[in-house]
């Protein structure tokens, strides 16, 4: 399903690019506190275009909207992900 309806159609609309739809994806995983599913969205936002500078202006807007706590675990999981070559979980 996830394949299908998430990636196949969602992701797939024409009305916004795929990095604005990683842009926020991304902040909205920080907002809702989805860690689990975060590591693997910064990969494909940085497949998509989205560069580290702009992730770290989303975490650190979103430390205002999100809580600190969220911003700096976010931030945490974008240096494991930039460590890893660019790759999520």
């Amino acid at each position: 399903m996830t394949e299908e309806f998430a990636y196949g159609d969602i992701w797939e609309r024409p009305g916004l690019s795929k990095r604005d739809r990683s842009m926020i994806t991304v902040a909205a995983l920080i907002a809702l506190g989805r860690e689990e599913q975060l590591a693997t969205h910064l990969g494909r936002a940085l497949g998509n275009g989205v560069t580290k500078e702009e992730i770290a202006e989303i975490v650190t807007h979103l430390a205002v909207y999100a809580g600190w706590p969220a911003a700096m675990t976010a931030a945490h999981i974008a240096s494991d992900v930039y460590e890893a070559g660019g790759k999520g979980a």
